[in-house]
């Protein structure tokens, strides 16, 4: 089976006469895109143009609904029921798909946001509700789930389609979950680092994986080298064989100049003794 790794960045994010993000220069890098829906950010008019400008370059969109939380950027854990969960996702994915009928598109995925996304990964009735609400008003939508998270079992359960999500640019606790933002070390900045990470833990590479680049205006290295990570393991393993193989004709080397050093021993041991 083919791996294909779709580079999947969050737009859409500036509202009013706040200005956040750099859309117009992370949309060239990019396969697809997350647009804000208007409660955690963005609002119509950024909803609007951001819509445009994907179609513009070619690229899909999806839905990026979040908590009703604009001033904590929908960070903030908050409290609802599996009932509120589905009613939050079918209302920011109506108002997009508005925007994209109106441009000729369609939506391709729906992922959730910030504290909304982490809550579901982990709780199943969440994510049923959020599964039941794509199946019901977004029928055909792929559901974006982190890796190996109850999104995922949930999807499968109700049968929509659904993508692994892993990210370059965040640390991840041992059991496969994102490491919160208020801790050290959970955003990582080294693009080296990225890439070693990316390629060094295939546990959280599945066959299709959507990898977050909303770091790649500032660091197009780690996007490049993110976008080849099968290719750079196929590197690495080819560069594995060869040590393998040159220290092997290191260690036969080694034996038949051994063999040769016997043999000369003997030969002069008995030459002198008779």
């Amino acid at each position: 089976m083919n791996k294909k790794v779709d580079l999947n960045s969050d737009l859409g994010e500036s509202f009013g006469a706040y200005k956040i993000g750099n859309d117009e220069n992370v949309i060239p890098l990019i396969t697809s895109a997350n647009v804000a829906c208007g409660w955690h950010a963005g609002d119509s008019l950024v909803m609007q143009k951001t819509v445009s400008l994907c179609k513009g370059a070619g690229i899909a969109v999806g839905a990026h609904p979040g908590y009703p939380d604009l001033m904590g950027f929908g960070r903030r854990a908050l409290s609802v029921t599996p009932a509120e969960m589905k009613s939050y996702i079918m209302y920011q994915v109506g108002a997009l798909q508005t925007f994209l009928r109106a441009d000729g598109m369609t939506l391709q995925h729906v992922k959730p946001h910030g504290a909304m996304y982490n809550a579901a990964a982990k709780d199943i009735k969440l994510s049923r509700a959020i599964c039941e609400a794509i199946a019901e008003c977004a029928p055909g939508a792929i559901l974006l789930c982190l890796s190996g998270s109850e999104m995922c079992r949930a999807a499968e359960e109700c049968g929509i389609l659904y993508a692994s999500e892993v990210f370059a640019d965040r640390a991840y606790e041992d059991d496969g979950s994102l490491v919160a933002r208020s801790k050290p070390g959970a955003v990582i900045t080294d693009d080296e680092t990225m890439t070693k990470l990316s390629i060094s833990n295939p546990a959280i590479i599945p066959e299709l994986a959507v990898v977050d680049a909303s770091f790649a205006a500032s660091m197009p290295r780690a996007l490049a080298a993110n976008t080849g990570m099968e290719m750079a393991r196929m590197a690495m393993t080819a560069s594995r064989m060869m040590a393998s193989f040159f220290n092997f004709l290191c260690f036969a080397f080694m034996i038949f100049s051994l063999r040769r050093l016997i043999f000369s021993f003997c030969f002069y041991f008995f030459l002198f003794r008779f």
